[in-house]
């Protein structure tokens, strides 16, 4: 008895793949801004300089500034606490005006 052309083939169950999806491990948020003309170009050519984009230029002179200030906070009172025993008016009028500019910055 011939057997007849047709094949027959096996099928197993296909696995869907799910595609994957890019999770970031930080959430990040969106703000919109406005800058004055003077400070948005001051921004652009900081951006252009650093071939990044305006956002992470933004971004970067933000977390800057928040260093900035939380440096100048810990010299503030690293500079009080070495100072507090000075009992010189001369001295502690100079370290009042330090402390302003540092508090200030100016």
């Amino acid at each position: 008895m011939p057997h007849s052309a047709t094949t027959t083939t096996k099928r197993g169950r296909r696995r869907s793949v799910q595609p994957t999806r890019n999770h970031q491990n930080e959430t990040q948020s969106r703000y919109t801004v406005g800058l004055s003309r003077g400070l948005a170009q001051q921004v652009e050519r900081y951006a252009a300089t650093t071939d990044t984009s305006v956002s992470k230029a933004l971004s970067t002179l933000v977390r800057l500034g928040i260093e900035s200030q939380a440096d100048r906070k810990r010299l503030f009172f690293k500079k009080l606490k070495e100072n507090l025993a000075n009992d010189d008016p001369k001295q502690q009028e100079r370290l009042v005006d330090e402390f302003r500019a540092l508090i200030l910055g100016r």
